[in-house]
């Protein structure tokens, strides 16, 4: 294990062991993680995003540390599955047509939110032939059989199962509530590999005419790309049971000299205006809902970053018109020049702390630290040049022009029309910021559209 004095201390929440732990990485030379990624049939929702803006600033901050080149970030994307047959024979549709769309789709949505994009994005249908050898494999030692036309893995046959979850069997079965399937030797085991019929898309293999599991895809492609040892995993405390519990399972199984994972990382959920996003309340809606909404991508990366991952992020209006405005007046100071501030790269190491982060970028902005504000906001994604185009300075010249209006209405003593002109700049979220009212800076809300027609 190769572990350099040079490199800074980073400690992350290891679901694993249930403790925050210094993280050493197999090889500094390359340091190695993978984050499960979509189902492409549809839209990312908002909470799909936590996750990926999580692993983003882990990305971010391990190419800081150990070398843009010594990092390799694996997220992967599940093109075969039962959602996506089922919307296939819903719509009409080619499978590999909505696949195709729904990826871009998500790629789009992705980097409208400043993230980077992955070393490797796997999709899974490029990696059948790894499956089906990791599946022969398990079934020759003896951790998974057939039955009905379908191989499941034995979950009986892994001592550790449970382990990551933190539940016993016992529990798993209980709160399962699924019907179990006749041809299981246990309610717990799960499949490996399923039979197609004739109309749905499948491949002609060993293990006969059929598709993967859900869960065998991600074994296989991080071993590909990884290796049979890796340092992360992550993604939503959803995932944690049952589909990285039984990963880990079958991984392990599959490679027993190997660790598969030895760091892993779960971000808590996403609510609402203070309630589960679910579409029968009426506060569902996707990346794309907002961001055509004019929520700027930036402003949505902002509002997730001000909580910690491993706690229940709030989406708020009040949260996204805080934030546009605090990015506003960033971006008016922000200069060139700067180095990463030493107490923001010590938040982020603490267990990626980003809301100890951005308090220290208020400190900076506070000192008048234009240069490094930006330097350092970068490191979590923010003020890049790219991700500014949501701010407008056209505006400036129709904001001045009403201040001046209300400047002349007051020396004419037309207080009816100072008066309004006054709380119209209030509504398009103009901050007046001295006593001549001259000056002033964007607030929450910010929409200089409201001025117009007022002059």
């Amino acid at each position: 294990m190769t572990a350099p004095n040079a490199i800074p201390m980073l400690r992350l929440r290891n679901s694993l062991t249930r403790r925050v732990e210094e993280f050493a990485p197999l090889d500094a030379s390359n340091v190695r993680l993978y984050l499960c990624g979509p189902t492409v049939y549809d839209r990312a929702h908002l909470g799909n995003a936590r996750n990926v803006i999580l692993f983003d600033l882990l990305f971010r901050l391990l190419r800081h540390d150990y070398g843009v080149d010594a990092v390799t970030y694996v997220r992967n994307f599940t093109d075969i599955d039962d959602k996506i047959i089922a919307r296939a024979a819903d719509t009409g549709r080619e499978v590999e047509d909505i696949t195709a769309e729904t990826t871009q789709w998500y790629l789009d949505d992705m980097a409208a939110l400043g993230t980077l994009e992955p070393t490797h994005m796997p999709r899974a249908t490029d990696y059948i032939e790894q499956m089906v050898e990791m599946i022969e494999g398990l079934i020759a030692s003896g951790h998974a059989y057939v039955a009905d036309g379908h191989v499941l893995f034995s979950v009986g046959s892994f001592d550790g199962y449970g382990t990551l979850s933190g539940r016993t069997v016992d529990d798993m079965i209980a709160g399962a509530r699924v019907e179990v399937a006749s041809y299981k030797r246990d309610p717990m085991d799960f499949v490996l590999w399923k039979p197609s019929s004739e109309e749905e898309p499948g491949w002609e293999t060993s293990l006969g005419y059929g598709r993967p599991g859900w869960h065998i895809e991600c074994s296989a492609m991080a071993k590909a790309l990884l290796g049979t040892s890796f340092d992360i995993h992550g993604g939503g405390n959803d995932l944690l049971f049952p589909h990285h519990e039984n990963e880990r399972a079958q991984s392990c199984c599959a490679d027993p000299d190997g660790d598969f994972a030895r760091y892993w990382l779960h971000n808590e959920m996403l609510l609402v205006e203070g309630r589960k996003m679910s579409k029968s309340l009426g506060n569902f809606f996707t990346v794309r809902d907002l961001l055509d909404r004019g929520v700027p991508g930036e402003v949505i990366r902002f509002v997730f970053l001000s909580t910690h991952y491993s706690k229940p992020m709030d989406w708020t209006e009040a949260k996204a018109l805080e934030a546009e405005g605090t990015l506003r007046k960033w971006r008016a100071m922000a200069g060139d020049g700067g180095t990463v501030d030493d107490a923001v790269l010590s938040a982020l190491r603490d267990d990626l702390n980003a809301p100890g982060a951005i308090a220290e970028l208020h400190r900076l902005a506070k000192a008048g630290d234009g240069a490094g504000l930006k330097a350092s906001a970068g490191l979590l994604g923010l003020l890049e040049d790219a991700m500014g185009d949501w701010i407008d300075g056209g505006n400036d010249e129709v904001v001045e022009a009403v201040l001046a209006a209300r400047i002349a209405a007051r020396a004419d003593r037309d207080w009816a029309r100072a008066d309004a002109l006054r709380d119209a700049l209030v509504a398009a979220g103009v901050v007046v910021t001295d006593g001549l009212g001259r000056g002033w800076e964007a607030g929450p809300g910010f929409d200089p559209s409201k001025l117009e027609g007022l002059l």
